[in-house]
């Protein structure tokens, strides 16, 4: 279970909790205060038990029908301020008959905040502090005996203003739990909302990856063939001609010679032209030039053809690498920059070429558009196309990063970054 799923489900059960309790209090506290009140003939103190029955059977009858058998009725304003009102009054005059209600009268604190609003809620702790007060005080009879009214007014204000704070710390501990349950269920729904947008990213992800994996093959068969024909296949007609001419002056050794010499250059020639054939699937050009010269003369043709200008900086310790290393940042470099010439519109661009301990990283800088890399097209797909998808597929098969930053009007800069594995490390 997540942190988020945890909280959530504690606060439910603190939730849970708190309403059975304040579910249960009144009838507590009602009947903790009778037992006490019908026990004082004990102690020697009288008590005006049918009052405080009819009052007590009142009180809860009450309770019951406001408080437990009609719990819709708890989202009516007038009807809790009634309700709230009937405690407050059943509470005075049981505490006036027999001060141990005070224990009872005690519910008209949390009450108070169930049932009303606003600083109607501070009113009601006010009226249940002077009830409480009087029950201190040894009830009305008590107060009417010994002429303890303005006592009983200033322990009041007192016990009122105590009353105040500790409810006001109580409100704000409430609302800042509303506050923390109101972020949790916003988590939630964006949570949600992020797992459905992954799995719709990893749908389309893989939709792309098929579709790119079943034109990379038709490209490449279509290349293949073109290759052939205008190498391998033109290359070994020429061959056979020359032997079938020869064949035709076997008795002419100076002819002979000819034709036979013709036939191997040829042969060498279509050789020559199978490997440029099988090389530009994986560069061969790598094994004969280190990476900086060779995406060095990338880069000074691109800049010929495009006509912008195009500088490559090479930092560090340059030196072979494994070749699927040099391979990727050379494709790295050359999708890098037939994006810019499509469209960033620069005047200028600057490719690093950084050799590092653990790392080799390419960054290529323009000064164009730049772009939203992150916002979606009408199409669904993200900005930057299929070429920065394939570029980073690349990147992360050998474990590598790609990181593309880009603002409108504030450039692009793309980084290629990968371990650092010699020539000859293990694949």
């Amino acid at each position: 279970m997540s942190i988020e799923a945890e909280l959530r489900a504690e606060f439910d059960r603190l939730e849970r909790r708190e309403a059975r309790v304040f579910e249960v209090l009144p009838y507590f506290l009602l009947a903790v205060s009778t037992l006490i009140t019908l026990l004082q003939p004990i102690w020697q103190m009288p008590v005006a038990y049918p009052a405080v029955l009819g009052l007590t059977l009142a009180a809860t009858i009450w309770l019951l029908w406001f408080h437990t058998l009609h719990p819709e009725w708890h989202q009516n304003g007038p009807l809790m301020v009634l309700y709230f009102t009937g405690v407050i009054l059943l509470a005075f005059g049981l505490v006036a008959l027999a001060p141990w209600y005070g224990f009872f009268a005690f519910v008209g604190y949390p009450q108070a905040f169930q049932c009303l609003k606003g600083r109607w809620r501070y009113a009601g702790v006010a009226a249940t502090a002077m009830v409480s007060t009087m029950s201190y005080l040894g009830g009305l009879s008590n107060i009417v005996a010994d002429d303890l009214w303005w006592g009983w007014l200033l322990l009041g204000v007192i016990v009122t203003l105590l009353a105040g704070a500790f409810s006001y710390f109580a409100e704000m501990a409430d609302r800042r739990n509303d506050k923390q349950k109101q972020a949790l269920a916003e988590l939630h729904e964006a949570n949600l909302k992020l797992e459905a947008a992954l799995e719709d990213n990893a749908a389309l992800h893989a939709q792309l990856l098929v579709q790119a994996r079943e034109a990379g093959v038709l490209d490449e068969r279509q290349r293949m063939a073109r290759e052939i024909h205008d190498t391998l296949a033109q290359g070994l007609a020429g061959v056979l001609t020359q032997l079938q001419a020869a064949e035709q002056t076997m008795e002419k050794p100076s002819t002979l010679r000819r034709y036979l010499a013709n036939a191997m250059n040829l042969a060498r020639d279509s050789l020559t032209e199978a490997r440029r054939t099988v090389h530009a699937v994986e560069p061969a050009v790598l094994a004969e030039a280190r990476l900086p010269d060779a995406i060095s003369e990338v880069t000074r043709r691109w800049s010929e053809m495009s006509r912008i200008d195009a500088v490559l900086t090479t930092t560090g310790d340059p030196r072979p690498m494994h070749t699927d290393i040099e391979v990727t940042l050379l494709r790295a470099a050359q999708e890098a920059l037939a994006n810019v010439a499509k469209h960033a519109k620069a005047s200028r661009v600057g490719l690093t070429l950084s050799y590092m301990e653990d790392l080799v990283t390419l960054d290529v800088r323009d000064d164009g558009v730049g772009f939203e890399p992150n916002v979606k097209r009408a199409n669904g797909s993200t900005n930057g196309g299929f070429g920065l998808a394939g570029m980073r597929q690349r990147v992360q098969r050998l474990a590598g990063r790609l990181d593309i930053e880009s603002e409108p009007g504030g450039g692009t800069a793309i980084s290629a970054s990968l371990p650092a594995i010699p020539a000859g490390g293990v694949r």
